[in-house]
């Protein structure tokens, strides 16, 4: 039971790393210099100064959401990497396990619900 549940996550989480990184592809290049960074693009739209501030405002939501897809696509990572090492589902701080409905919800969950509500002061 437990590894067909393990199984689930895994292909939800496959999934995920999927569309992460479809959407980054949108919108950033892939870095030389670091191969799990990604560099946004600037878009070019033309040459009045309406153009021109739209192409800022979009670059700079292009780096906002980038940062955050780079997150969460570290974060699918490095859950599936702890699935590969049989270290899936165990809390970092307490070493406990993880409940399945926490991890159902929050696959690249950390940290157990106690642990987490500790560090924010619950």
């Amino acid at each position: 039971m437990f590894n067909f549940f393990l199984d689930s996550l895994r292909r939800d989480l496959e999934e995920r790393r999927r569309k992460i990184k479809k959407q980054l592809e949108e919108i950033a290049e892939k870095s030389s210099r670091n191969k799990n960074d990604y560099e946004a693009r600037f878009p070019q739209y033309g040459r009045t100064d309406d153009e021109n501030a739209e192409e800022v405002a979009t670059f700079i939501d292009s780096l906002s959401l980038e940062k955050n897809l780079e997150d969460s696509l570290a974060a699918v990572e490095l859950a599936l990497s702890k699935m590969d090492k049989n270290q899936y589902g165990v809390c970092e701080n307490c070493k406990r396990a993880i409940n399945k409905k926490r991890l159902k919800i929050l696959p690249t969950a950390q940290y157990c619900s106690q642990c987490k509500d500790k560090e924010h002061g619950f």
